[in-house]
């Protein structure tokens, strides 16, 4: 994959304030560095058609998952959701952004407060809530990924809730990507201990039959259930009659489906050509797919009136 970031931010948002964000320093005994105990989101800004402004697209939602991932984890966020959409939008507009951004809150576990016992635990554990933004282009290849079916499996929910974006967990996917890149290719899909698909290092999957039958793995497939993923769903069938079936797809789906594709804040819609070196389809990018990532760009540029609700304007400065 390739990625376009640029121009450091001058602030974030530290400790219930706006700092430089070269100021930020955490202690070594950041809980967090050392059990993988945080949560964060990534939430994108897009320039919008026709304006000199941004929206964020679907901020709402993002940070309504920041605070059940936060509670997974025992962590109180110091802020409301309505307050820290307020926070997202000022950062913004504080640090003059005025081209496509990456948003990431972040949550995590700082210190043991005074009583609590030396050892690895939730409670008794304070928090710290960092936000900051980064300029960020295209993210992955537009002519799509070469994917390998991951040898690691997705760590199960009886494990760690995968509903929630933990830090922590995140190693399992530096794991599967650091393995498909050795093997020549862009990113892994990870299966299940059942065998079946679940996602993409970060992004979800969405398999398209021989017969047109749109199928993604279920939330119940240990899959975070991802909000690119909802809109995709919702986009399928709005837009072009096309009803998605939410079933387990097992490994040989793969193989035969004449379209995959993936979908997340990150990637946004993004074609898969090929899989363990063979290729999907005809090895191109799949013309649905092309035609949803159309649609979706044109809704998160805000040329598509109809679903301005999900895009929320960062005001002038």
């Amino acid at each position: 994959m390739t990625t376009t970031a640029v121009a450091a931010p001058r602030l974030a948002f530290h400790d219930g304030d706006f700092v430089r964000a070269d100021s930020v320093a955490l202690p070594l005994s950041t809980q967090a560095l050392h059990y993988g105990t945080g949560v964060f989101e990534g939430i994108r800004a897009y320039a919008q058609e026709g304006t000199a402004g941004l929206s964020v697209f679907r901020l709402r939602e993002h940070l309504e998952r920041l605070q059940r991932s936060a509670d997974a984890l025992r962590i109180r966020l110091p802020l409301t959701t309505d307050r820290m959409a307020d926070v997202v939008l000022d950062l913004l507009r504080r640090n003059g952004s005025d081209g496509d951004t990456y948003i990431r809150p972040l949550a995590y576990k700082l210190a043991l407060e005074p009583g609590t016992p030396f050892g690895v635990r939730l409670s008794g554990v304070s928090a710290q809530f960092t936000l900051t933004t980064v300029r960020m282009g295209s993210y992955v290849p537009s002519e799509g990924l070469r994917c390998k079916v991951s040898t690691f499996r997705r760590v199960p929910t009886v494990s760690i809730p995968s509903a929630a974006k933990i830090t922590g967990t995140y190693a399992n996917n530096a794991l599967a990507v650091e393995e498909a890149h050795a093997d020549g290719c862009d990113d892994a899909l990870m299966l299940g201990l059942d065998g079946n698909l679940t996602e993409a290092s970060t992004s979800n999957v969405f398999v398209v039959g021989r017969d047109g039958g749109i199928a993604t793995p279920p939330v119940t497939a240990d899959i975070l259930p991802g909000i690119t993923r909802a809109t995709a769903i919702e986009l399928l069938e709005r837009e072009f009659g096309l009803p998605v079936a939410q079933r387990p797809v097992g490994r040989a789906e793969l193989v035969d489906s004449q379209e995959v594709f993936t979908t997340g804040t990150g990637v946004e819609v993004c074609p898969v050509t090929s899989i363990d070196h063979r290729p999907v389809g005809t090895g191109r990018a799949g013309a649905l797919t092309l035609r949803l990532r159309d649609v979706y760009t044109e809704v998160v540029r805000g040329r598509r009136p109809a679903y301005a609700t999900w895009l929320t304007p960062v005001p002038p400065r």
